[in-house]
């Protein structure tokens, strides 16, 4: 008999909005990219520049022709509180890996 994966928890955040449970973590199931892209005041192309996806992901995510995996799940929910710190984190992240001569 094969092995199967336990049943991810689904519930609801203090917040109301669904969730699954990894670990000690909540991961909402839906992130709603645009509110958080325009909360910033930035177009579908700056948001995606500055936080690493590509424009046409963004758009994806915003026409509901896609929803973002987990991961990104997880890094949305990052940029909706604290984007000031993404951006820096991404930005020494890239000039170590691609020095200043």
């Amino acid at each position: 008999m094969p092995m199967t994966r336990p049943p991810r928890s689904r519930e609801v955040t203090e917040r109301g909005a669904p969730a699954h449970r990894f670990g000690s973590q909540w991961i909402p199931q839906h992130v709603d990219v645009r509110a958080i892209r325009s909360a910033l005041g930035m177009t579908q192309q700056e948001f995606a520049e500055r936080f690493g996806f590509s424009t046409g992901t963004v758009r994806n995510w915003e026409q509901g022709h896609r929803q973002p995996d987990r991961a990104a799940r997880v890094l949305l929910t990052v940029v909706a509180q604290e984007p000031e710190a993404v951006a820096r984190s991404l930005a020494r992240a890239s000039d170590q890996a691609y020095p200043s001569p």
